[in-house]
Protein backbone atom coordinates (compact mmCIF):
# COMPACT_ATOMS: atom_id res chain seq x y z
CA UNK A 1 0.00 0.00 0.00
CA UNK A 2 1.65 3.27 -0.89
CA UNK A 3 2.24 5.76 1.94
CA UNK A 4 0.82 9.30 2.40
CA UNK A 5 3.61 10.86 0.87
CA UNK A 6 4.11 8.47 -2.36
CA UNK A 7 3.29 9.78 -5.58
CA UNK A 8 -0.49 8.03 -7.11
CA UNK A 9 1.75 5.54 -9.03
CA UNK A 10 3.27 4.26 -6.42
CA UNK A 11 6.83 4.63 -4.96
CA UNK A 12 9.31 4.59 -7.64
CA UNK A 13 11.75 1.34 -8.04
CA UNK A 14 14.69 2.97 -8.14
CA UNK A 15 14.59 3.24 -4.20
CA UNK A 16 14.71 6.89 -3.81
CA UNK A 17 11.88 7.16 -1.64
CA UNK A 18 14.73 6.47 1.67
CA UNK A 19 15.94 9.75 0.94
CA UNK A 20 12.63 11.57 0.62
CA UNK A 21 11.13 10.03 3.71
CA UNK A 22 14.43 12.07 5.30
CA UNK A 23 12.26 15.83 4.18
CA UNK A 24 9.17 14.24 4.74
CA UNK A 25 8.43 15.98 7.96
CA UNK A 26 9.50 19.37 7.34
CA UNK A 27 6.59 19.55 4.40
CA UNK A 28 4.60 22.77 5.51
CA UNK A 29 1.31 22.42 5.81
CA UNK A 30 -1.19 25.70 5.83
CA UNK A 31 -1.52 26.61 8.95
CA UNK A 32 2.17 26.58 9.50
CA UNK A 33 2.52 28.97 6.07
CA UNK A 34 -0.44 31.00 7.90
CA UNK A 35 1.73 31.73 11.04
CA UNK A 36 4.80 32.20 9.21
CA UNK A 37 6.18 36.06 10.44
CA UNK A 38 7.92 36.60 7.57
CA UNK A 39 6.59 36.40 4.05
CA UNK A 40 8.51 36.43 0.82
CA UNK A 41 8.62 39.51 -1.72
CA UNK A 42 7.30 38.58 -4.93
CA UNK A 43 10.05 38.75 -7.93
CA UNK A 44 8.73 42.08 -8.81
CA UNK A 45 9.10 43.48 -5.65
CA UNK A 46 12.64 42.27 -5.18
CA UNK A 47 13.28 44.20 -8.45
CA UNK A 48 13.33 47.42 -6.71
CA UNK A 49 16.98 49.00 -5.72
CA UNK A 50 17.18 48.05 -2.23
CA UNK A 51 14.41 45.93 -1.89
CA UNK A 52 14.89 43.20 1.02
CA UNK A 53 14.04 39.32 0.11
CA UNK A 54 11.03 39.10 3.04
CA UNK A 55 9.16 41.30 5.07
CA UNK A 56 7.80 41.02 8.16
CA UNK A 57 4.13 40.17 9.29
CA UNK A 58 1.98 41.26 12.65
CA UNK A 59 1.99 38.68 14.71
CA UNK A 60 -1.02 37.25 15.75
CA UNK A 61 -0.54 37.39 19.49
CA UNK A 62 -0.55 41.26 18.74
CA UNK A 63 -3.95 40.94 16.87
CA UNK A 64 -4.92 38.76 19.97
CA UNK A 65 -4.18 41.49 22.24
CA UNK A 66 -6.05 44.37 20.40
CA UNK A 67 -9.06 42.25 20.06
CA UNK A 68 -8.65 41.57 24.19
CA UNK A 69 -8.12 45.21 24.91
CA UNK A 70 -11.47 46.20 22.77
CA UNK A 71 -13.17 43.92 24.37
CA UNK A 72 -12.49 44.72 28.06
CA UNK A 73 -13.31 48.37 27.17
CA UNK A 74 -16.57 47.24 25.74
CA UNK A 75 -17.66 45.69 29.08
CA UNK A 76 -16.18 48.47 31.63
CA UNK A 77 -18.99 50.88 29.33
CA UNK A 78 -21.77 48.15 29.42
CA UNK A 79 -20.71 48.29 33.93
CA UNK A 80 -20.41 51.92 33.76
CA UNK A 81 -23.94 52.30 31.89
CA UNK A 82 -25.79 49.69 33.99
CA UNK A 83 -24.50 51.95 36.90
CA UNK A 84 -25.84 54.66 35.73
CA UNK A 85 -29.23 53.41 35.25
CA UNK A 86 -29.78 51.64 38.05
CA UNK A 87 -28.36 55.01 39.95
CA UNK A 88 -31.38 56.80 38.29
CA UNK A 89 -33.67 54.10 39.47
CA UNK A 90 -32.58 53.55 42.84
CA UNK A 91 -35.37 52.68 45.26
CA UNK A 92 -34.42 54.58 47.94
CA UNK A 93 -34.45 58.70 48.17
CA UNK A 94 -31.23 60.12 48.56
CA UNK A 95 -31.04 62.42 51.81
CA UNK A 96 -31.84 65.48 51.18
CA UNK A 97 -29.47 68.63 52.96
CA UNK A 98 -31.42 70.76 54.70
CA UNK A 99 -29.98 74.54 54.90
CA UNK A 100 -29.47 76.20 58.00
CA UNK A 101 -32.34 78.40 58.92
CA UNK A 102 -31.90 82.39 59.87
CA UNK A 103 -31.77 82.87 63.51
CA UNK A 104 -34.90 84.72 65.16
CA UNK A 105 -34.38 86.64 68.28
CA UNK A 106 -35.98 88.80 70.46
CA UNK A 107 -34.43 91.04 73.17
CA UNK A 108 -35.82 93.08 75.98
CA UNK A 109 -34.51 95.62 77.74
CA UNK A 110 -35.34 95.44 81.47
CA UNK A 111 -36.93 99.10 83.20
CA UNK A 112 -35.49 99.52 86.99
CA UNK A 113 -38.33 101.24 89.19
CA UNK A 114 -35.77 103.85 90.61
CA UNK A 115 -31.78 104.50 91.36
CA UNK A 116 -29.45 101.60 90.53
CA UNK A 117 -27.87 100.39 93.40
CA UNK A 118 -24.17 100.57 94.14
CA UNK A 119 -21.97 98.70 95.56
CA UNK A 120 -18.92 96.54 96.07
CA UNK A 121 -18.87 93.40 93.99
CA UNK A 122 -19.05 91.07 97.22
CA UNK A 123 -21.52 93.05 98.52
CA UNK A 124 -23.92 93.31 95.54
CA UNK A 125 -23.59 89.33 95.09
CA UNK A 126 -24.39 88.74 98.44
CA UNK A 127 -27.83 91.06 98.43
CA UNK A 128 -28.94 89.60 95.29
CA UNK A 129 -30.74 86.22 94.00
CA UNK A 130 -27.64 85.70 92.23
CA UNK A 131 -25.99 84.66 95.99
CA UNK A 132 -25.69 81.04 95.76
CA UNK A 133 -24.69 81.03 92.03
CA UNK A 134 -21.99 79.05 90.80
CA UNK A 135 -18.82 80.96 89.44
CA UNK A 136 -17.98 80.87 85.48
CA UNK A 137 -18.14 78.41 83.74
CA UNK A 138 -19.60 75.97 86.85
CA UNK A 139 -23.01 77.87 86.05
CA UNK A 140 -23.49 75.98 82.56
CA UNK A 141 -23.48 72.21 83.70
CA UNK A 142 -24.78 69.66 81.87
CA UNK A 143 -27.20 66.81 82.25
CA UNK A 144 -26.70 62.99 82.35
CA UNK A 145 -26.82 62.16 78.69
CA UNK A 146 -28.31 59.32 77.08
CA UNK A 147 -28.90 58.19 74.03
CA UNK A 148 -31.60 58.78 71.59
CA UNK A 149 -33.55 56.41 68.97
CA UNK A 150 -30.94 57.75 66.25
CA UNK A 151 -28.19 59.32 68.20
CA UNK A 152 -25.70 57.91 70.69
CA UNK A 153 -24.49 58.91 74.28
CA UNK A 154 -21.00 60.35 72.66
CA UNK A 155 -22.84 62.69 69.83
CA UNK A 156 -25.73 63.53 72.61
CA UNK A 157 -22.73 64.74 74.74
CA UNK A 158 -21.14 66.72 72.26
CA UNK A 159 -23.94 68.18 71.39
CA UNK A 160 -24.37 69.81 75.11
CA UNK A 161 -20.45 70.35 75.33
CA UNK A 162 -20.88 72.30 72.09
CA UNK A 163 -23.74 74.34 73.33
CA UNK A 164 -21.70 75.03 76.67
CA UNK A 165 -18.66 76.20 74.24
CA UNK A 166 -21.22 78.93 72.92
CA UNK A 167 -22.37 80.26 76.21
CA UNK A 168 -19.36 80.35 77.47
CA UNK A 169 -17.95 82.63 74.54
CA UNK A 170 -20.76 84.45 73.99
CA UNK A 171 -21.76 85.35 77.69
CA UNK A 172 -18.18 84.93 79.67
CA UNK A 173 -15.25 85.90 77.48
CA UNK A 174 -14.44 89.13 78.79
CA UNK A 175 -13.18 90.23 74.90
CA UNK A 176 -16.62 89.40 73.61
CA UNK A 177 -18.24 91.18 76.74
CA UNK A 178 -15.79 94.00 76.43
CA UNK A 179 -16.92 94.29 72.69
CA UNK A 180 -13.53 93.54 71.16
CA UNK A 181 -13.90 90.09 70.13
CA UNK A 182 -16.54 87.98 68.23
CA UNK A 183 -14.59 85.12 66.49
CA UNK A 184 -14.73 83.11 70.02
CA UNK A 185 -18.31 82.95 68.93
CA UNK A 186 -18.74 83.19 65.15
CA UNK A 187 -16.42 80.00 64.96
CA UNK A 188 -19.19 77.76 66.43
CA UNK A 189 -21.62 78.98 64.25
CA UNK A 190 -22.87 76.73 60.98
CA UNK A 191 -21.14 78.34 57.85
CA UNK A 192 -24.57 79.06 56.72
CA UNK A 193 -25.39 81.33 59.48
CA UNK A 194 -21.81 83.46 58.77
CA UNK A 195 -23.84 86.17 57.02
CA UNK A 196 -26.49 87.08 59.13
CA UNK A 197 -23.95 87.07 62.23
CA UNK A 198 -21.71 89.26 60.31
CA UNK A 199 -24.11 91.66 59.65
CA UNK A 200 -25.67 91.55 62.87
CA UNK A 201 -22.36 93.03 64.35
CA UNK A 202 -21.09 95.50 61.39
CA UNK A 203 -24.54 96.91 61.29
CA UNK A 204 -27.27 95.63 63.73
CA UNK A 205 -30.89 96.69 63.20
CA UNK A 206 -34.08 96.03 65.16
CA UNK A 207 -35.78 93.95 62.84
CA UNK A 208 -35.56 90.26 65.00
CA UNK A 209 -32.86 89.08 63.28
CA UNK A 210 -29.85 91.32 63.31
CA UNK A 211 -29.28 92.66 66.64
CA UNK A 212 -26.13 91.65 68.18
CA UNK A 213 -27.56 91.21 71.54
CA UNK A 214 -29.14 88.36 70.31
CA UNK A 215 -26.55 86.24 69.54
CA UNK A 216 -23.84 87.39 72.33
CA UNK A 217 -23.51 89.73 75.23
CA UNK A 218 -21.60 92.89 74.42
CA UNK A 219 -20.89 96.23 76.31
CA UNK A 220 -19.94 99.31 74.89
CA UNK A 221 -15.67 99.36 75.98
CA UNK A 222 -16.45 103.32 76.06
CA UNK A 223 -19.37 102.90 79.17
CA UNK A 224 -18.55 100.23 81.02
CA UNK A 225 -15.72 97.36 82.14
CA UNK A 226 -17.20 94.23 83.01
CA UNK A 227 -15.74 92.62 86.09
CA UNK A 228 -14.10 89.06 86.21
CA UNK A 229 -16.41 87.46 88.20
CA UNK A 230 -19.44 86.39 86.96
CA UNK A 231 -22.34 84.57 88.23
CA UNK A 232 -24.05 81.82 86.40
CA UNK A 233 -27.33 78.98 86.71
CA UNK A 234 -29.76 77.58 84.51
CA UNK A 235 -30.01 74.58 82.40
CA UNK A 236 -29.63 72.85 79.23
CA UNK A 237 -32.05 70.06 78.00
CA UNK A 238 -31.88 67.91 74.77
CA UNK A 239 -34.31 66.63 72.53
CA UNK A 240 -34.29 64.16 69.24
CA UNK A 241 -36.14 66.41 66.72
CA UNK A 242 -35.93 64.41 63.61
CA UNK A 243 -33.60 60.94 62.33
CA UNK A 244 -30.79 63.29 61.19
CA UNK A 245 -31.09 66.59 64.01
CA UNK A 246 -30.76 67.11 67.65
CA UNK A 247 -32.07 70.73 69.43
CA UNK A 248 -30.38 71.74 72.99
CA UNK A 249 -32.75 74.03 75.05
CA UNK A 250 -29.99 76.50 76.81
CA UNK A 251 -32.08 78.88 79.89
CA UNK A 252 -29.17 80.62 81.92
CA UNK A 253 -29.45 83.85 83.83
CA UNK A 254 -25.97 85.53 83.86
CA UNK A 255 -25.29 88.31 86.69
CA UNK A 256 -22.42 90.66 86.08
CA UNK A 257 -20.89 93.63 88.03
CA UNK A 258 -20.39 96.31 85.99
CA UNK A 259 -17.98 99.17 86.73
CA UNK A 260 -18.06 102.62 85.11
CA UNK A 261 -15.34 102.93 82.14
CA UNK A 262 -12.56 105.42 83.75
CA UNK A 263 -9.00 105.58 83.65
CA UNK A 264 -7.49 104.95 86.68
CA UNK A 265 -8.84 102.84 89.68
CA UNK A 266 -11.98 102.60 90.64
CA UNK A 267 -13.95 104.08 92.56
CA UNK A 268 -14.89 102.17 96.00
CA UNK A 269 -18.54 101.15 96.14
CA UNK A 270 -19.09 102.06 92.91
CA UNK A 271 -19.89 98.63 90.86
CA UNK A 272 -23.71 97.88 90.09
CA UNK A 273 -25.41 94.65 89.38
CA UNK A 274 -26.93 93.51 85.79
CA UNK A 275 -28.40 90.72 84.82
CA UNK A 276 -28.98 88.81 81.41
CA UNK A 277 -31.92 86.14 81.27
CA UNK A 278 -30.74 83.66 77.68
CA UNK A 279 -33.19 81.48 76.47
CA UNK A 280 -31.75 80.04 73.19
CA UNK A 281 -32.51 76.95 71.26
CA UNK A 282 -29.81 75.26 69.04
CA UNK A 283 -29.92 73.27 66.21
CA UNK A 284 -27.40 69.98 65.29
CA UNK A 285 -27.09 67.70 61.86
CA UNK A 286 -24.64 65.06 62.02
CA UNK A 287 -22.03 67.05 60.06
CA UNK A 288 -22.67 69.91 63.48
CA UNK A 289 -21.70 67.00 65.54
CA UNK A 290 -18.79 66.03 63.53
CA UNK A 291 -17.13 69.58 62.97
CA UNK A 292 -18.15 70.65 66.27
CA UNK A 293 -20.43 73.86 65.32
CA UNK A 294 -24.28 74.52 65.89
CA UNK A 295 -27.42 76.37 64.33
CA UNK A 296 -28.74 79.01 66.25
CA UNK A 297 -32.26 78.55 65.76
CA UNK A 298 -34.08 81.49 68.56
CA UNK A 299 -32.75 83.69 71.44
CA UNK A 300 -34.66 85.32 73.90
CA UNK A 301 -33.14 87.83 75.74
CA UNK A 302 -34.02 89.99 78.45
CA UNK A 303 -31.56 92.37 79.82
CA UNK A 304 -31.40 94.98 83.03
CA UNK A 305 -31.40 97.74 84.42
CA UNK A 306 -31.64 99.94 81.15
CA UNK A 307 -33.86 102.49 79.96
CA UNK A 308 -36.57 101.56 77.26
CA UNK A 309 -35.66 103.92 74.66
CA UNK A 310 -32.12 103.22 74.12
CA UNK A 311 -30.87 101.67 71.23
CA UNK A 312 -29.64 98.11 72.10
CA UNK A 313 -29.42 95.96 68.85
CA UNK A 314 -25.64 96.70 68.69
CA UNK A 315 -24.70 96.74 72.66
CA UNK A 316 -26.40 96.57 75.79
CA UNK A 317 -26.72 100.05 77.55
CA UNK A 318 -26.64 99.07 81.52
CA UNK A 319 -27.66 101.98 83.90
CA UNK A 320 -24.94 102.58 86.30
CA UNK A 321 -24.72 103.12 89.71
CA UNK A 322 -26.84 105.87 91.13
CA UNK A 323 -28.57 106.30 87.50
CA UNK A 324 -32.60 106.32 86.73
CA UNK A 325 -34.50 105.09 83.77
CA UNK A 326 -35.96 107.41 81.59
CA UNK A 327 -39.34 108.15 82.45
CA UNK A 328 -41.07 107.05 79.22
CA UNK A 329 -41.63 103.86 77.44
CA UNK A 330 -40.05 102.29 74.44
CA UNK A 331 -38.84 103.89 71.35
CA UNK A 332 -42.07 104.47 69.08
CA UNK A 333 -43.66 102.03 66.52
CA UNK A 334 -45.29 103.61 63.00
CA UNK A 335 -47.85 101.44 61.88
CA UNK A 336 -48.26 103.03 58.50
CA UNK A 337 -44.13 102.83 57.96
CA UNK A 338 -43.05 100.74 55.20
CA UNK A 339 -40.37 98.13 55.08
CA UNK A 340 -40.08 95.20 57.67
CA UNK A 341 -41.82 95.82 60.66
CA UNK A 342 -40.01 96.62 63.91
CA UNK A 343 -41.47 96.00 67.40
CA UNK A 344 -40.47 98.12 70.17
CA UNK A 345 -40.51 95.92 73.41
CA UNK A 346 -39.68 96.82 77.07
CA UNK A 347 -40.17 95.41 80.45
CA UNK A 348 -40.16 96.14 84.25
CA UNK A 349 -37.10 95.15 86.23
CA UNK A 350 -38.26 93.37 89.62
CA UNK A 351 -35.33 91.74 91.75
CA UNK A 352 -36.45 88.71 94.06
CA UNK A 353 -35.70 89.13 97.59
CA UNK A 354 -32.06 87.44 98.15
CA UNK A 355 -32.33 84.01 99.45
CA UNK A 356 -32.30 83.66 103.82
CA UNK A 357 -28.46 83.11 104.94
CA UNK A 358 -29.03 79.79 106.26
CA UNK A 359 -30.17 77.82 103.17
CA UNK A 360 -26.95 76.52 100.85
CA UNK A 361 -28.97 74.75 98.16
CA UNK A 362 -29.38 76.28 94.74
CA UNK A 363 -31.66 79.48 95.40
CA UNK A 364 -32.80 81.84 93.77
CA UNK A 365 -36.55 83.45 92.60
CA UNK A 366 -39.26 81.61 91.45
CA UNK A 367 -38.93 83.12 88.08
CA UNK A 368 -35.53 81.80 87.50
CA UNK A 369 -36.47 77.90 87.77
CA UNK A 370 -39.35 78.71 85.30
CA UNK A 371 -39.51 80.93 82.28
CA UNK A 372 -40.66 83.82 82.91
CA UNK A 373 -43.96 85.11 80.96
CA UNK A 374 -42.95 87.40 77.73
CA UNK A 375 -44.39 90.83 77.63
Amino acid sequence: MADRGDPPEGPSENGASGSEDEYRSLVFDESFVRAARLQEFSAQERMGEHARAVRSLPGRSVRNGSRAALALVVLIALAFGAAVFLGFRHPYQSPVTRLAEPMRMTVVPLAPRGAVPAGTPAGLFASSPAASFPKGAAGISLPVTRRTENFSDSQVYTALATAKDYLMASSLDLDVLGGNAVRPVESLLDPEQMEQFERSMDTPHDDGQHAAAGWLVRFDPAEVTPDPEIRVRGTLRYAETGADSLEVVSDHTFAYVLHPAVSGPQQAGGASLFTVRREMRFRFDRDDLRLHRLEVRTSYVQAGPQSCPDDTTGALRPLLAGERAVPRGPAGTDPYATGRPTGALCGTLEISSPPPRDRTGPQGPQASEAPASRP
